[in-house]
């Protein structure tokens, strides 16, 4: 039989002898053997309502999402990761020769077979979907196959997400694998960037944003429970949407217009090239009259990085070079 069999086998023998969990919770081990803890273990962790154990840190971790991969790469755990899976971008070129060495499992999403395949101890998810139960890579099967998860906590914040946000999210995966010191470096590094910009734009009157996701019908923009709204406050502007509170929401063109945005932020990703999006909202009939329509005040920022992840502080010094180019000269 070979491991991926086990694996298969294990799992479907976990699924009919469920140990029930209180609240939706869960808790695993980790991957350790003979319940020994390894030293500075064990951690105990709550993330989006799965408790989780770990007697020592994950070997053969698997990360889905942009910013989930390129968080575990900022710590240096390459090699305790088996395989990754689904960009919506490059990814940033001081991470490339680690990302290299690890194996890409899917381009989005993998069946549930092939997550197994991998024999994986961990997922690191970036998005809630990561975890689609109708897709059969609910938190609660992984766990019933053995295999531990964790969400990245923008996917159930419950109030506004900071770069406070950004910290914890840092430190959480840095601690289940027993490497807290890499964190702080990390953080004390990405903190010198935001500090940097915060000192150029300080004192400037912020710009009037509006973020247009996509749409055509409506307009998907950012809300005021993300951490696009923090990226664009410490960049010197106001989301015109930070009333709405989600992380993403459709609002009518004839709401952008009566905010009258001085600046609209495109979100570039997928299909759909920046240019048409440009072309789209300069023709808009409803958008006439917006003063970033009339000025063709455009800003840009890849989806990669307004999500939690490290490439948050490097968000936030674009959009305020683009917002502010007279303070960055």
């Amino acid at each position: 039989m070979t491991r991926s069999a086990r694996w298969l086998l294990a799992w479907v023998l976990a699924s009919v002898s469920l140990v029930a969990a209180c609240g939706g919770s869960a808790t695993g081990t980790g991957g350790a053997s003979g319940g020994e803890a390894a030293p500075g273990f064990p951690v105990t962790m709550t993330n989006c309502g799965m408790k989780t154990t770990y007697l020592r840190p994950p070997r053969r971790a698997v990360s889905l999402n942009q910013h989930a991969t390129e968080v575990m790469l900022a710590l240096g755990l390459q090699k305790s990761m088996v395989a990754t899976g689904y960009l919506d971008d490059e990814i940033l070129p001081e991470y490339r020769a680690a990302y290299d060495s690890i194996k890409v499992m899917s381009k989005e999403y993998p069946s549930f077979e092939t997550l197994l395949a991998a024999e994986p101890d961990f997922v690191y998810g970036g998005f809630a979907g990561t975890y689609d139960a109708k897709e059969g890579r609910g938190r609660d099967a992984l766990a019933k196959a053995g295999i531990n998860s964790y969400l990245n906590v923008e996917g159930c914040a419950s109030g506004p997400v900071t770069v406070d946000t950004m910290d914890t999210e840092i430190r959480n995966i840095a601690k289940i694998f027993g490497v807290p010191e890499r964190a702080e470096e990390r953080i004390a590094g990405l903190h010198r960037t935001l500090d940097a910009v915060r000192a150029e734009v300080a004192g400037v009157a912020p710009v009037k944003v509006f973020v247009y996701d996509s749409g055509d019908r409506t307009a998907f923009t950012a809300g005021g429970a993300g951490i696009g709204n923090e990226i664009i406050r410490r960049a010197g502007g106001v989301n015109l949407f930070a009333d709405l509170d989600k992380t993403f929401g459709d609002v009518s063109f004839e709401q952008v217009a009566d905010r009258a945005p001085e600046v609209i932020v495109i979100y570039d990703y997928g299909d759909r090239p920046v240019a048409d999006k440009k072309r789209f909202l300069l023709n808009n009939p409803a958008l006439k009259d917006v003063p970033a329509i009339r000025n063709r005040r455009f800003a840009v920022l890849p989806l990669s990085s307004t999500v939690l992840g490290v490439r948050v502080p490097s968000a936030v010094e674009s959009l305020a070079r683009q917002l502010h180019p007279d303070r960055f000269r």
